[in-house]
């Protein structure tokens, strides 16, 4: 007879076999057909994160259903591994995405960012050339700074009035918001000293720029170019990260407990598993 634990480990992990499936199918799908590079960045981490828990629920299953112990123990090695990962994972993002905040500008409603406020680590990730390069096409393949057309009619102040941030634009009272980095990657910053003429469109002005910063000079109005190589985006993106890492978290965490959980009980199959070869069930066996 097969205990509950056995059976519990089982239908876990006959869940995670089916929803292996579809992951998998959507790297495939990616590889075969991405037309922007966004798309052919997600591909490898579908197929490598499908062919994971394909081959861990194999493990499972045979192991439980089966009662093969050697794959229990492979299954709950994998699974010592994981638990592991994911704590230094959750501990890790904590320590590099704690550094960090928005500067206010004074008279405007929004604040600015600059990469310097981050971890080193955060920092030396998207000013690696090949890193930047996969975020900025996924950057304008969501046409991020679409949301600024709307606004192209405001007047200085009015646009200057606006709560640009770096998740959000927010066009009619806050209640018509886009995902945007409008404050990093979308208008030059605010200490360059550019001429505001419309929300997508700056100049610089008779007496010249007020600063000689890098972003000043790599600000564009081509609005395939605009901000997007500033430091001021580079920024932006880790101010969404960080702002998000929070939601992340928790998610982080409730999965640690429910790894934490299954482990337990793939180590009481492995106990029915040994017991069975010896000819019977340990009596606290479950």
């Amino acid at each position: 007879m097969v205990r509950i634990s056995n059976s519990l480990v089982g239908f876990l992990n006959f869940l995670t076999l089916l929803i292996s499936f579809p992951i998998i199918g959507a790297g495939l799908w990616f590889r075969l057909h991405a037309a922007t590079e966004c798309e052919r960045f997600l591909q490898l981490p579908l197929l490598v994160l499908g062919g994971f828990l394909l081959v861990v629920s194999v493990l499972g299953l045979i192991g439980a259903c089966c009662c093969v112990s050697f794959f229990m123990w492979l299954y709950l090695f994998v699974m010592f591994l994981l638990i592991l990962a994911m704590i230094v994972f959750t501990i890790f993002a904590f320590v590099v995405t704690n550094k960090g905040v928005g500067e206010a500008v004074s008279g405007v409603g929004f604040k600015e960012y600059r990469l310097s406020d981050y971890s080193g680590w955060l920092q030396k990730r998207v000013e690696n050339w090949e890193t930047w390069r996969q975020i900025d096409g996924c950057l304008k393949d969501a046409q991020v700074c679409a949301g600024l057309e709307g606004l192209a009619g405001l007047q200085d102040s009015q646009f200057l009035a606006k709560n640009l941030s770096p998740l959000q634009v927010c066009i009619s009272n806050q209640e018509t918001c886009q995902s945007l980095m409008q404050s990093g990657c979308c208008k030059p910053p605010t200490f360059c000293g550019f001429q505001y003429k419309n929300a997508t469109f700056w100049t610089v002005p008779t007496a010249g720029l007020k600063s000689t910063d890098a972003d000043c000079k790599l600000w564009s109005n081509d609005q395939g170019k605009l901000c997007y190589d500033c430091g001021s985006c580079k920024a932006g993106v880790l101010a969404t990260l960080k702002s998000k890492w929070k939601v992340v978290s928790i998610f982080n965490i409730a999965l640690l407990v429910l790894l934490i959980i299954v482990y337990s009980i793939g180590c009481c199959a492995l106990r029915n598993n040994r017991a069975k070869m010896h000819g019977g069930y340990y009596p606290y066996a479950r």
